[in-house]
C-alpha cells in the first residue's frame, strides 16, 4: 500500500514540479560528464600528445576537488527544493496522520517517494550524461584540433560510481530531513498550513532606509577594497571584504520589504492601476519570506557570471599568447663560454639530429646580454640589456617570412617581443622619447621607424625587450661589457613532416645534453617548440574551460532552479487568491500579467545586483588576466551574456508557463 501511494504521489509531484525533476536530472548529467573525463578519448589523445606536463592528470585532480564542492551545492539545492515541496504538502501529510497513520508511516512514504524520484533522475541523467560526454569530447577535439584516428563511444563506470555515490548521499540527507520535519510537526500545524502566511512583521520605512544605506555603504567599501587590493591578495582583509559584500547584499534585499511598497503607494495613480496593488503586496510578502534566498541566489549568479566570463577570457588570452610566442617551429638556447654556432650544429648532429637534413630552414644567432651602468642604467631603469645585431635580426625575420628592416645611421631599433601590453607601451614611450643608448663606446639614438612588436623566437617565457644594434656597433662591444652570451638556434620543420621531425628532435634532446656536458661544464640551456607551446596552451585552455563551464553551469542552474521552485510553490499557494480575483471579474490576461510581473521581479532583481557585483569582480579579475596577455573583454562578455540568457531565460520562461497553468487551475 505504501509503495502504491508513494508512486501515485511521485506521478503527481513530477507534474507539479517538472523543473525540480529536470534540474536533478541535469545535475546528474553534468556531474557524470565531468567525472567521466578520464575515460573520454579526447583526454587520452591529449595525454598521448603531452611531453613535459601531465595536463590530463592536473585536470582530473582539479575536477575531483571541484566535484566535492559541486556536490555540496547540489545537496543544498535538493534540500531547499524539498523544503518547498513539503511546505505545499503539509495539509496532505496532516490528512495522513488524521486517517490513523503514524509519523513513521508518513516518513516511510516520503522515503519511498524520494527513492523513486532519485532513481528516475539518476537513470535519465546518466543517459543524458553518456550522450553529452561524447558531444563534449567531439567539441573539445575540434576546438583544439586533436586528430583521433578512431572514434568510439565510451561508458565510464568510474564516472557512474562517483555520480551514484554523491547523489546517494544527497538523497539520504533529504530522507533524514523529511523524517525530522515530519516528527517535529503537530497535526494541527499541518492541517492549518495553508491558512498561515509566511511573512515577517512590517518594519518602518526609517528602519528599512537605514538598512538600505548601510547595505549600499558596505557594498561600496567592498568594491573599493577589491579594486584597490586586487583579487590575489588572500589575507584577513580579503575575508572581511567578502563578509562586507555578503552582508551588504543581504541588507539590500531585506530593506526592500520596508519601503518598496510604501514608495509605490505614494504614487496612487500607479498603485491603483490594474492589479499593481495586488502584485506589489504579493511581492512584498515574498521578499519578507525570501530575502535570504534572494541573497544566496544573487551571490550564486555573481559566481556564475564571474567564473564563466573569466574562464572564457583566460581561454581567449592563452590562445592569443600561444600564437604570439611561437613564430617558428623550434628554438634552442645555449649559454656556454666559447661555444660557437659550429659547435652547436656539430653537437646536434652527434646527438642524431642533423640540422641541414632535418630542418627546412634554420639560423643560429647570438644575443649578448650587456651590463650597463651610469646614465644609461638610470634612463632605462635596468642594468641588463638584451641586444642583437641587425643582420641576425633580419635573418630571424626571414625565417618567419617577413621583409628585412633597416636602421638609420647611429640609431638603434627596438623589438618589444611578447611582454604584457602595458610594458610594451612603456618601452615604446621610451623609444619615442628618443632615449640615448651608449654601447661599445658609441652613443645611439632611437630610430623612429624601427619598432618590431612580434616575437623573434619560440619560448614558453615572456620575451624581454631586445635592442637591435648596427653590425659595426655590435662588433665594437668589448667582452667585459657582455654579462651573458646567449646562442640560439631557430628553425622550421619540413612541410608535411612536422610530427616526425618533432619526435626526432625530442629523441635527440638528452643526447644533446650529454654532448654539452662533454664539451664543458657550467652551461645552461632551454628548449621550446611550437607544438609543445601549443600543447601547453591547449592544456591550460582545456583546464580553464572545463572547470569554468563546470562551475558556471552549476551555479547558474542552481540559482535559476531555486527561483523557479519558489515561484511555482508561491503560485500554488496563491491559487485561492487568484480564484477570488476571477470571481471579482478580473480578466484572465490581467491575472497572467500579474503572475509574469511577480516572476520577472523575482528573477531579475537578484540578476541586476549580481551584474553590478560581477562588473566590479570581473574588472579586478581582468587585471590578473591582463598579466598573461592581451584580453578580449568583448568576446568574453558576449559569450557569458549568451549563456546567461539561454539558461536563465529558459528557466524564466518555463516558470512563467508553469505558474500560469497553476493559477488557471489546469
Amino acid at each position: 500500500m505504501f509503495c502504491k501511494l508513494a508512486l501515485r504521489n511521485v506521478r503527481r509531484s513530477v507534474r507539479d514540479y517538472t523543473l525540480y525533476f529536470l534540474t536533478l536530472m541535469f545535475g546528474v548529467c553534468v556531474f557524470y560528464v565531468f567525472n567521466s573525463l578520464e575515460n573520454q578519448w579526447v583526454m587520452e589523445a591529449l595525454a598521448a600528445n603531452g611531453r613535459n606536463v601531465n595536463y590530463t592528470g592536473v585536470i582530473l585532480q582539479l575536477v575531483d576537488v571541484i566535484s566535492v564542492f559541486v556536490a555540496v551545492v547540489l545537496a543544498c539545492l535538493i534540500l531547499y527544493a524539498n523544503h518547498f515541496m513539503l511546505r505545499r504538502r503539509k495539509k496532505e501529510l496532516g490528512t495522513y496522520l488524521l486517517l490513523g497513520m503514524t509519523q513513521r508511516n508518513v516518513s516511510l512514504i516520503l522515503f519511498l517517494e524520494t527513492l523513486c524520484i532519485g532513481l528516475l533522475a539518476l537513470a535519465a541523467g546518466l543517459l543524458m550524461g553518456f550522450l553529452a560526454a561524447q558531444l563534449l569530447s567531439a567539441f573539445t577535439a575540434s576546438l583544439f584540433q586533436v586528430v583521433v584516428e578512431e572514434f568510439s563511444f565510451v561508458f565510464s563506470w568510474k564516472g557512474v560510481g562517483k555520480t551514484v555515490l554523491y547523489f546517494a548521499i544527497m538523497f539520504l540527507l533529504v530522507m533524514l530531513f523529511n523524517a525530522v520535519t515530519v516528527s517535529r510537526k503537530k497535526l494541527i500545524d499541518l492541517l492549518r498550513a495553508q491558512r498561515e502566511n509566511q511573512q515577517l512583521r512590517l518594519r518602518s520605512v526609517t528602519a528599512s532606509a537605514v538598512m538600505l544605506i548601510v547595505g549600499v555603504v558596505l557594498l561600496a567599501v567592498a568594491y573599493a577594497m577589491l579594486l584597490r587590493r586586487g583579487l590575489l591578495r588572500v589575507d584577513e582583509l580579503f575575508w572581511v571584504m567578502l563578509a562586507m559584500g555578503t552582508v551588504g547584499t543581504l541588507l539590500f534585499f531585506r530593506s526592500l520589504s520596508g519601503f518598496l511598497l510604501k514608495l509605490c503607494k505614494g504614487n496612487r495613480r500607479f498603485y491603483y492601476r490594474g492589479l499593481n496593488c495586488f502584485v506589489l503586496r504579493q511581492f512584498n510578502a515574498s521578499i519578507n519570506t525570501n530575502y535570504l534566498s534572494m541573497t544566496v541566489v544573487c551571490l550564486l549568479l555573481l559566481l556564475a557570471i564571474g567564473v564563466t566570463a573569466c574562464s572564457v577570457g583566460v581561454n581567449l588570452t592563452v590562445e592569443g599568447k600561444a600564437d604570439r610566442q611561437a613564430p617558428v617551429d623550434m628554438t634552442l638556447f645555449v649559454e656556454m663560454d666559447d661555444f660557437t654556432a659550429e659547435d652547436m650544429a656539430q653537437c646536434m648532429k652527434d646527438a642524431g639530429f642533423d640540422l641541414d637534413t632535418c630542418l627546412e630552414e634554420y639560423v643560429i644567432v647570438q644575443r649578448p646580454v650587456l651590463r650597463i651602468e651610469g646614465e644609461t642604467k638610470e634612463k632605462w631603469g635596468t642594468m641588463f640589456l638584451y641586444t642583437i645585431s641587425l643582420s641576425d635580426f633580419n635573418e630571424l625575420l626571414a625565417l618567419q617570412g617577413e621583409a628585412p628592416m633597416t636602421l638609420a645611421p647611429e640609431r638603434y631599433g627596438l623589438a618589444v617581443g611578447t611582454e604584457p601590453e602595458e610594458y610594451m607601451d612603456q618601452q615604446k614611450d621610451g623609444w619615442k622619447e628618443g632615449k640615448t643608448l651608449e654601447v661599445g663606446g658609441q652613443v645611439l639614438r632611437a630610430d623612429p621607424e624601427f619598432c618590431h612588436t612580434g616575437a623573434l623566437y619560440t619560448t614558453s617565457s615572456s620575451i624581454s625587450t631586445v635592442f637591435v644594434l648596427p653590425d659595426d656597433v655590435m662588433e665594437s662591444i668589448q667582452p667585459e661589457e657582455i654579462s651573458i652570451m646567449d646562442l640560439f638556434l631557430a628553425g622550421n620543420y619540413p612541410k608535411g613532416a612536422e610530427d616526425e621531425t618533432e619526435d626526432r628532435l625530442w629523441d635527440s634532446y638528452f643526447d644533446f645534453q650529454d654532448k654539452l656536458t662533454e664539451k664543458g661544464s657550467g652551461y645552461s640551456m632551454s628548449f621550446s617548440t611550437k607544438q609543445t607551446e601549443y600543447m601547453e596552451a591547449m592544456g591550460t585552455k582545456l583546464l580553464v574551460l572545463f572547470l569554468g563551464l563546470y562551475l558556471g553551469i552549476i551555479f547558474l542552474v542552481t540559482s535559476a532552479a531555486v527561483l523557479a521552485l519558489q515561484q511555482l510553490s508561491q503560485a500554488a499557494d496563491n491559487l485561492q487568491r487568484y480564484q477570488v480575483l476571477s470571481r471579482l471579474g478580473v480578466e484572465e490576461n490581467m491575472r497572467d500579467r500579474s503572475v509574469y510581473t511577480q516572476i520577472f521581479l523575482a528573477f531579475f532583481l537578484p540578476l541586476s545586483l549580481a551584474i553590478v557585483h560581477s562588473i566590479v569582480g570581473i574588472k579586478a579579475a581582468n587585471e590578473v588576466i591582463h598579466q598573461v596577455g592581451k584580453l578580449d573583454a568583448v568576446s568574453s562578455t558576449v559569450t557569458t551574456a549568451v549563456i546567461i540568457l539561454l539558461v536563465y531565460g529558459a528557466y524564466f520562461g518555463a516558470t512563467c508557463a508553469g505558474a500560469r497553468r497553476m493559477v488557471r487551475g489546469k
